[in-house]
């Protein structure tokens, strides 16, 4: 069952306690919900000599807007989610704050999904994210992941 309303501040809560890298790259939870989550990264932290933003730092946020939204799915259930694969397409130099975007717009996939969690204890699921800066387009991701039944995470996001 997904919930309704996520709170965005213990949605990042999460993130920093268990992926902390993710607050060494300064990223922020600027949206969370059911059906899309939108995550945003300062310059400062994923500078690279060139003084644009590390292509490290893009994929990784990309990588955690999609994972994020698979867990935020999956948070009432007994289970992991684990990336399988991942491409990022890298379109534009990025020289301020991004923002990695993932949005479910197939809805019968995430039903697909459900369905096979429930009766298999896996299920994969392929997720895009779009990564955006000053209004521009900068890069895309596409990734496989992974739910794993039967295994509890600890902290969870929604009690």
């Amino acid at each position: 069952m997904v919930v309704d309303s996520i709170d965005r501040a213990a949605v990042e809560a999460y993130l920093h306690e268990h992926i902390p890298i993710s607050s060494a790259m300064g990223i922020a939870v600027t949206l969370a919900s059911p059906v899309e989550v939108a995550l945003s990264a300062p310059l400062v932290p994923n500078v690279n000599h060139r003084s644009t933003v590390f292509g490290g730092s893009i994929a990784s946020v990309a990588i955690l807007a999609a994972w994020t939204l698979a867990h935020l799915r999956v948070a009432d259930r007994p289970s992991r989610v684990v990336i399988q694969r991942a491409e990022t397409d890298y379109l534009l130099p990025i020289r301020s704050p991004f923002t990695a975007t993932c949005r479910l717009d197939d809805e019968a996939a995430w039903e697909r999904f459900d369905r096979t969690l429930a009766r298999h204890g896996r299920a994969r699921i392929a997720l895009e994210a779009t990564v955006s800066s000053g209004g521009r387009l900068v890069a895309t991701f596409r990734g496989t992941y992974v739910a794993i039944g039967g295994e509890v995470e600890d902290g969870s996001l929604h009690g």
